[in-house]
């Protein structure tokens, strides 16, 4: 299947980001805005994109289609002022089966995309969760079908969400209107043809048309990006809304690497100052606890994901909590039996961890998805990290290491426990 992009506006009402490139090149969270759409499609099997643009953005579409390697055919439109019904029009000798028909100024999760390939005619939403419904285009249904479709509409059942799943038969009615009028738009193909009508409702899309749409949509897809699973309780309540803000500042800036390296560098300074300082040290294992999550946000929000990104992180993250603990051991001068007990501590930091990623080694999968039960297991590293840097600052150390040999160990039990148990039933 094959998708038709319209790209052919002028972008008038974001000023002057759209002076040298196309609405559909600006980046919103470290992504352009089709590099988004088509990389999605081209996952869930587009086999190539019919990108209708204006002589303007030409060169800049293909430099950009060819740099990231879609298949693509680029189709001119001469007088962009006649509508983005024309637009589609000048796609259809390139189109001989069903296709989808998307703008380029919308962004898209996508979990929405996949539901609305599913799907036949025009893609809608009812809850539009994420728009401002007074500028969305609202559409009238009867017996699934569209029956009136526009912007002004003061009685409509849902919202276009600027996607749709359509035949070539599309084209006959285009023709029609192309011989009554020079300029139409997409609304009055579609009002005309009356095509049936799929909801897609409750995910993240929007239409950006203002340069206040760009920093919506840039702080939704960084909190989409936020990683639920497996979280604990700090991270969910404290950390999470401290990195977010911080990703959401960065993340057209920076690399997930560039956060990865750093957070490991603050690591290792709280590591060093914990020998003399174990309060600041305290702060400094917190903050890059803070940070340790800014990585995946930005790459998960710029879809720039990596496996290794992902396993560099684990491994660097061990590297810090073991450089941490030691400094605080150092600073305490501890007798033989103390050691005994900072030895279970480091030695149960580092299997609370690998209890879990053996599991998906050996399971093939996430252990939190496999068993719910492990969202409220206490021991996480966000939890040891909080409580680190609470016990550093009341200068509590020894009593620090003791929670820790004993909660740590109690959760790799209790895993393991939880895994025999499935293993049972």
């Amino acid at each position: 299947m094959k998708a038709v992009i319209l790209a052919a506006g002028l972008g008038t009402r974001m000023g002057t980001l759209t002076e040298e490139k196309p609405k559909g090149l600006i980046k919103i969270a470290g992504r352009e805005i089709l590099y988004r759409t088509m990389k999605i499609l081209e996952k869930e099997g587009i086999e190539e994109f019919i990108i209708v643009t204006n002589p303007k953005y030409k060169e800049e579409l293909k430099e950009f289609l060819e740099k990231n390697k879609f298949k693509y055919m680029l189709v001119v439109n001469p007088c962009p002022e006649r509508g983005n019904g024309y637009s589609l029009y000048l796609a259809r000798e390139h189109v001989s089966e069903k296709f989808v028909l998307v703008m380029s100024d919308h962004v898209y999760e996508e979990k929405f995309i996949k539901e609305a390939l599913k799907g036949r005619g025009a893609i809608v939403d009812k809850e539009g969760k994420f728009i401002n419904k007074e500028e969305a285009t609202k559409v009238k249904i009867n017996e699934n079908r569209v029956v009136n479709i526009g912007k002004k509409l003061k009685k409509y059942d849902a919202v276009d969400t600027g996607l749709f799943i359509l035949e070539p038969q599309i084209f006959k009615t285009i023709e029609e209107i192309s011989k009554e009028k020079e300029s139409f738009e997409l609304v009055e193909i579609i009002k005309r043809a009356k095509p049936k009508v799929t909801e897609v409702s409750g995910f993240f899309w929007m239409d950006i048309d203002t340069p206040q749409d760009i920093k919506k949509a840039r702080k939704l897809l960084i909190t989409k990006a936020v990683k639920n699973r497996g979280e604990g309780i700090i991270s969910r309540h404290i950390n999470r809304k401290i990195s977010t803000k911080i990703s959401e500042a960065l993340v057209d800036y920076v690399e997930p690497m560039h956060m990865t390296v750093f957070s490991f560098l603050v690591g290792v300074l709280a590591g060093i100052v914990a020998l003399f300082t174990p309060p600041i040290a305290g702060i400094f294992y917190q903050l890059n606890s803070i940070l340790d999550g800014v990585d995946g946000e930005i790459a998960r929000a710029a879809m720039k994901k990596s496996r290794f990104g992902g396993y560099f992180d684990s491994i660097l993250d061990r590297y810090v909590d073991f450089f941490v603990l030691l400094g605080l051991a150092i600073y305490m001068k501890p007798g033989i039996w103390m050691w005994g007990i900072i030895s279970l501590a480091l030695f149960g930091s580092f299997m609370v961890s690998y209890s879990t990623e053996r599991y998906k080694g050996e399971y093939f999968t996430d252990i939190y998805k496999s068993i719910p039960q492990m969202k409220y297991l206490l021991g996480k590293r966000d939890e040891r990290v909080f409580l680190t840097m609470i016990f550093s600052l009341v200068n509590q150390l020894r009593l620090l290491f003791m929670l820790l040999a004993v909660i740590t160990h109690v959760r790799v039990f209790v895993t393991i426990y939880f895994v025999w148990r499935r293993q049972k039933t």
